[in-house]
C-alpha cells in the first residue's frame, strides 16, 4: 500500500534526512536574499504579455470572427491568456510568490482569477492541505479528487468502474472541479449548514455567477455582430485552458514514481522529513522555456512543492541543486515529457477502474502504489534509487 515510514522507504537515517532538510533550507536561503529586481521585471513582464494576449484576442474576436482563419487565431490566443492568467499568474500570485515585493495588485491576499472558483478557499484547499499534507491518502482530496481511484489506498467500488469517463468529464470542466473540491453548493441555502460551509458555498455561486456573466453574456453582447462566434471562441478557449491545466497538474502527481503515503505521525514530522516527501511524491515536466511558461512553471513540480513561495522564474535554477542533492542522496528525481508522464496518469486511472483481484502487481509493488514492503525480500540496498533499479532490473529478469 501507501508509503506508510518515508525515511525507511527512502533508505536514510534520521541523521542523512535532516542533513538533507539543512541543504534544502540553505538553497531556499539564498534565493530569498537574491530576489531583486529581475524578479519584479519578471512579473510585470508576464501580465504585459497575458493582458496584451487577451486584448488582442478579444480584438480579433469581436472586429473578424465571422472569418474562421480569425475565430481560430482568436480563439487559440484567447486560451493562451487564460493559460497565463491560470498557471503562471493566479496560481503562483495566491501561493505568496511575490507578496516580498509589496505589491497590491500582485498580492495573495487581493488577486482573485479568471475561473469560477472561489480564489480564497483555493488557497485553503491547495495551499494548506494539500501542499502541507502531498499525497496522504485521505487527507490530501487532490489525490483523486475525490472523484478518481488513483491508489489502491482507496477501496475500490462499482463506481470506479467509471475513472476513465469520469477523467474525461473532469479534464473537459476541470476548473469546475476545483471550484467544487470543497463545496455542497446545497449548502448556500441550508439553515442546518456551518457557518463556513454556508459562507463556501455562496462565495462559489457568487464567483461562478460573475464568470459566467463575463464569458458568456457580456463578451458576447459586446461583440455585437460576432457575438455567437466570440461566445464558441470563449467556451472552446475555456475548454483548451481546462484540459491543459488537467494534464499538468496530473503529470504533476499521477505518473509513476510520484508516491502515495499514510503517515499516522503528521503532527511530528520535521521540515526536512516533509522536504523528503514533498520530493517523492511529485514529478517534473521535461521541456524548455516554452514549457516552463505555459505550465506556470509547474513543469518544476519537484521544486514547486518543496518552495511553493519561491518565485517561480527561480525554480529552473533551483532545480539543478535539487537535481545534486538527488544524486548525492541516492533518492530518484522523477521526471519526463509530457506525453509520457500524461499516458502514464491515465494508464494508472484505467487500471484502477478495474477491482483489484484483477491486478497483476501487489498492492505494495506497482508503478500507481508502492511502500518500503516492496524491498522486504530484497538485499538492503545503499540508496533508494540504485534500489529502484535493482527491482526493475529483477523484474525485466522474470519477464525473459
Amino acid at each position: 500500500m501507501a508509503i506508510s515510514d518515508v525515511g525507511e522507504y527512502a533508505h536514510l537515517s534520521s541523521d542523512q534526512i535532516e542533513e538533507l532538510g539543512r541543504e534544502l533550507d540553505a538553497v531556499r536561503a539564498e534565493v530569498i536574499a537574491s530576489r531583486g529586481e529581475r524578479d519584479y521585471r519578471y512579473i510585470h513582464s508576464i501580465i504585459k504579455l497575458q493582458r496584451g494576449l487577451e486584448f488582442g484576442a478579444r480584438a480579433l474576436l469581436y472586429l473578424g470572427a465571422r472569418n474562421r482563419t480569425v475565430w481560430a487565431l482568436g480563439t487559440g490566443t484567447l486560451a493562451v491568456a487564460k493559460i497565463l492568467e491560470n498557471m503562471e499568474l493566479g496560481h503562483n500570485i495566491m501561493h505568496g510568490q511575490w507578496d516580498w515585493m509589496n505589491d497590491p495588485e500582485i498580492h495573495s491576499t487581493n488577486w482573485e482569477w479568471d475561473l469560477v472558483g472561489s480564489s480564497a478557499d483555493w488557497k485553503h484547499t491547495h495551499n494548506y492541505l494539500h501542499h502541507k499534507y502531498t499525497n496522504i491518502v485521505g487527507i490530501d482530496d487532490d489525490v483523486g479528487f475525490g472523484v478518481l481511484r488513483v491508489t489502491r489506498d482507496i477501496p475500490w467500488e462499482p463506481r470506479f468502474a467509471g475513472n476513465i469517463l469520469v477523467n474525461a468529464v473532469l479534464m473537459l470542466g476541470f476548473e469546475w472541479g476545483i471550484g467544487l473540491q470543497a463545496v455542497d453548493t446545497a449548502d448556500a441555502f441550508d439553515r442546518d449548514a456551518s457557518p463556513a460551509d454556508r459562507r463556501r458555498a455562496r462565495a462559489f455561486l457568487r464567483k461562478a455567477g460573475q464568470q459566467i456573466l463575463k464569458d458568456y453574456i457580456l463578451f458576447p453582447v459586446l461583440a455585437g455582430p460576432s457575438g455567437r462566434q466570440a461566445l464558441t471562441a470563449t467556451i472552446t478557449a475555456n475548454i483548451i485552458r481546462n484540459i491543459w491545466t488537467n494534464a499538468v497538474i496530473f503529470c504533476g502527481h499521477f505518473p509513476d514514481g510520484a508516491e502515495k503515503f499514510t503517515l499516522s505521525d503528521i503532527e511530528t514530522e520535521t521540515q526536512a522529513e516533509w522536504y523528503l516527501r514533498q520530493m517523492l511524491g511529485s514529478a517534473n515536466l521535461d521541456g524548455g522555456p516554452a514549457m516552463n511558461l505555459m505550465s506556470g512553471n509547474l513543469s518544476f513540480q519537484i521544486e514547486h512543492h518543496m518552495f511553493p513561495d519561491l518565485p517561480s522564474n527561480r525554480y529552473s535554477e533551483i532545480s539543478l541543486k535539487v537535481r545534486e542533492l538527488c544524486e548525492r542522496y541516492d533518492l530518484p528525481y522523477v521526471s519526463g515529457p509530457l506525453w509520457k508522464q500524461y499516458l502514464q496518469s491515465w494508464r494508472t486511472i484505467a487500471r484502477l477502474s478495474l477491482p483489484d483481484r484483477y491486478l497483476r502487481r501487489t498492492a505494495d509493488n506497482a508503478p500507481e502504489t508502492r511502500s518500503e514492503k516492496m524491498f522486504a525480500l530484497g538485499p538492503r540496498m545503499p540508496g533508494l534509487a540504485t534500489a529502484l533499479a535493482g527491482v526493475r532490473k529483477g523484474r525485466a529478469h522474470q519477464s525473459r
